[in-house]
């Protein structure tokens, strides 16, 4: 079958973009033709490091970066696009309103594929007045205050990024469209569902989401991947509040169409299975599919160093908690003299580093506190091995990567009990209570103490990751994904391969003793193919001929 795969580029998310996941995807499934779909920035394609042989095709749109060129819409259809993107907007800042917002979205899709000049529109003077006009109404939503002209000009930049997908060159039956795939895949929601939804919409073509980390929640965290002219993100950009307000009520409709759309979303962990339950995804419709990866071929970690050492990994920023590992660190340094503690990770919020370096002189352990930084990419076997016990003391675990890349080294670990740490680690970690540095300390002294315990819990762990987070088992869900969706969805959304006037074909609609027995007449097929059941110049060794012979004797026997 014909995959679509739609992403954002590898700049955004360079782990999970073009060139990683995706990459791993098409390779692992030969049988299928893949077909790139990438929202890029100003570089294109050639922001991807490398494009895998196993991709069929690669088309890229530039999301970020400066406006696209383009004739601007006549009066009638300006006229046109104002009402389809004043109801679109309505949906976003009157309560009432907001199951409109999906017809104005499919209103300026059908008229951006009639035309090609939405980027103009949503570009021009006249959709500024537009969504001030709507965004000031009497009873529209604007608890972060009303919005200024400033407010107006960098919402209208924003949604216009946004909303560039629906005039890309790619609806339609033909070479490259999406109406000629049987299926799509997006990876990573937001604006790369945009596509999916249009060719749901105007082909019936079903599509696929897999989000290793839900795109709504990253915009509520402040991690926007849209910025103006390719510069800053949203939440690093000096925008107000009304501004993020709307870029979240956007986000948050978008979201919503795109679980309702969606015919399988295939979350990361069952954590974020939580939040796009809440978001209204369907229970029936989701599936929870680990993020493969390939460090569970790596070999386990070394020997343990001569110096117990805890070993602490993650950004440097209140939400990771540092300063928790400090202050349980002092307290396994008032018992174990010889302990040493390694901070991994790059400073995330200016100036914590220094207030890390503050309260560890503070606590009178600075000598035996080592902060190594960031460190180098594919360098992590070498961190996890520098340990006796790997340690997490974060108020918030989104993702699962970084567990359970130190599960696979085989040392011991300990974590907070918070976000996907329970479902990652299970029984082969020990959990402790956030914000709790006596708990914290006495679970890193227990295993400091105990080698055969910290053996057994790092060979559990280890075992326990390469089971979850191996490849294979990914590839093999989306392969009984992919198999499913077909079945159930006609072979050609677009009418192609029908009779005229008839159903479109349906695959397995058949049962296998249909094509082994003679065709019921009426059946499609080319009568002038020499090749096909039946026809003399097959000849008695033709394998259709011996199917066609058998046929009476096999309808008798069923």
């Amino acid at each position: 079958m014909r995959v679509a795969l739609l992403t954002e580029g590898a700049r955004s998310h360079p782990e999970r973009g073009a060139g990683a996941w995706c990459d791993r995807l098409a390779e692992g499934l030969p049988e299928h033709g893949f077909e790139l779909y990438l929202l890029t920035g100003p570089d294109g394609l050639g922001a991807v490091a490398r494009l895998s042989p196993a991709w069929h095709g690669a088309h890229d749109l530039v999301l970020w970066g400066g406006r696209p060129r383009g004739r601007a819409p006549g009066a009638l259809r300006r006229r046109q696009y104002a009402r389809a993107y004043e109801d679109l907007l309505r949906a976003l800042v009157l309560p009432g309103e907001r199951a409109g917002f999906g017809a104005g979205l499919y209103r300026l899709a059908a008229l951006a594929r009639e035309d090609g000049t939405l980027p103009a529109f949503l570009a021009s003077a006249h959709a500024r007045r537009v969504l001030e006009r709507t965004w000031r109404l009497p009873g529209a939503d604007t608890p972060a205050g009303r919005p200024l002209v400033r407010d107006v000009l960098a919402a209208a930049d924003l949604l216009e990024q946004c909303l560039r997908p629906l005039s890309a060159p790619w609806y339609g039956t033909g070479p490259g469209g999406l109406g000629g795939a049987d299926l799509c895949h997006v990876v990573g929601g937001g604006p790369a569902a945009l596509p999916a939804l249009v060719a749901r919409q105007l082909h019936g073509v079903p599509f696929v989401v897999t989000e290793h980390g839900p795109h709504l929640r990253e915009q509520y965290l402040g991690r926007p991947p849209l910025a103006p002219g390719g510069g800053r993100a949203v939440h690093e950009a000096p925008y107000c509040w009304p501004v993020r307000a709307l870029l979240l009520s956007f986000f948050r409709a978008l979201t919503e169409e795109t679980y309702r759309q969606a015919a399988v979303l295939t979350p990361g962990s069952a954590h974020d299975q939580q939040w796009q339950r809440r978001c209204g995804a369907d229970p029936a419709r989701t599936r929870v599919v680990y993020e493969g990866t390939p460090a569970v071929d790596r070999p386990a970690a070394g020997p343990e160093p001569g110096r117990p050492t805890l070993v602490w990994a993650g950004a440097l920023e209140p939400g990771r908690d540092p300063e928790l590992m400090l202050h349980a660190f002092a307290r396994v340094r008032a018992e174990l003299p010889r302990a040493r503690l390694v901070v991994h990770g790059a400073e995330a919020a200016p100036g914590h580093r220094a207030h890390c370096a503050a309260v560890a002189e503070r606590l009178g352990i600075t000598g035996a506190v080592d902060f190594a930084g960031r460190p180098a990419p594919g360098a992590l076997a070498e961190l996890w091995q520098g340990g006796t016990v790997v340690v997490f003391s974060a108020l918030s675990q989104r993702s699962p990567r970084l567990l359970a890349d130190a599960m696979l080294s085989g040392r011991a670990v300990v974590s907070t009990d918070v976000g996907v740490a329970r479902e990652v680690l299970g029984p082969t970690g020990l959990l402790v209570p956030a914000r709790d540095p006596r708990a914290l300390a006495g679970a890193c002294l227990a295993l400091l103490r105990d080698e055969e315990r910290r053996s057994r819990l790092g060979l559990a762990g280890r075992l326990r990751a390469q089971e979850r987070f191996a490849v294979e088992p990914v590839i093999g869900a989306f392969r009984e994904i992919y198999l499913e969706l077909v079945s159930q969805y006609p072979a050609y959304p677009g009418g192609g391969g029908a009779d005229p006037g008839g159903p479109a074909p349906r695959p397995f609609a058949r049962p296998a003793e249909y094509w082994l027995g003679e065709r019921p007449r009426g059946a499609r097929e080319d009568r002038d193919r020499p090749d096909r059941p039946g026809h003399p110049d097959g000849g008695p060794g033709h394998p259709d001929a011996a199917a066609a012979a058998a046929g009476p004797a096999l309808a008798e026997a069923v």
